[in-house]
């Protein structure tokens, strides 16, 4: 059996010694969609959470977990994160910002430590998935400790 290649997400939680479980599947370049991703590894959307990168006009770069099947509430996530107005990035803008690429973007492990916060909903989940750092990997982990791990604030960000 091939041992898995640790991506930086993994080696941060290894380093903090948090439990998680990483599973592979298939990536299918055509959908790169968290529901795609859920299908494929057997998961229920309510438990597939996709990490989403945005600038904030007072804080700059912000990356936001939410659940697979929500859109993201730019204005919660404004309030929440002090600023007035936040917009998503342009997707040219995602590998140099953070070294990950579009259906790869974790929040663990970027270029720089951006502030992290995660939908209040994903601590109604016993355990989520989020991406590992690149396509096909997938970390299952308890969404407390990933609030523990990315150093996240929780907050209301899909209505």
């Amino acid at each position: 059996m091939s041992k898995i290649k640790k991506t930086n997400a993994a080696r941060i939680l290894d380093k903090l010694g948090i439990d998680y479980e990483i599973k592979t599947y298939e990536v299918d370049e055509e959908d790169l969609s968290a529901v795609h991703v859920a299908k494929t590894i057997g998961m229920d959307i309510s438990k597939v959470f996709k990490t989403l990168v945005t600038r904030g006009d007072k804080t700059g770069i912000i990356m936001a977990v939410i659940c697979g099947g929500d859109e993201i509430n730019l204005k919660l996530l404004a309030k929440a994160s002090c600023n007035k107005n936040v917009e998503m990035i342009a997707l040219k803008e995602l590998l140099p910002l953070t070294g990950y690429v579009r259906g790869g973007c974790s929040p663990l492990g970027a270029k720089k430590n951006y502030p992290v916060f995660i939908d209040a909903r994903a601590l109604e989940q016993e355990k989520i998935s989020i991406s590992a750092g690149q396509r096909g990997m997938q970390i299952i982990i308890s969404p407390k400790d990933l609030v523990t791990a990315a150093n996240a604030t929780v907050a209301n960000l899909v209505e």
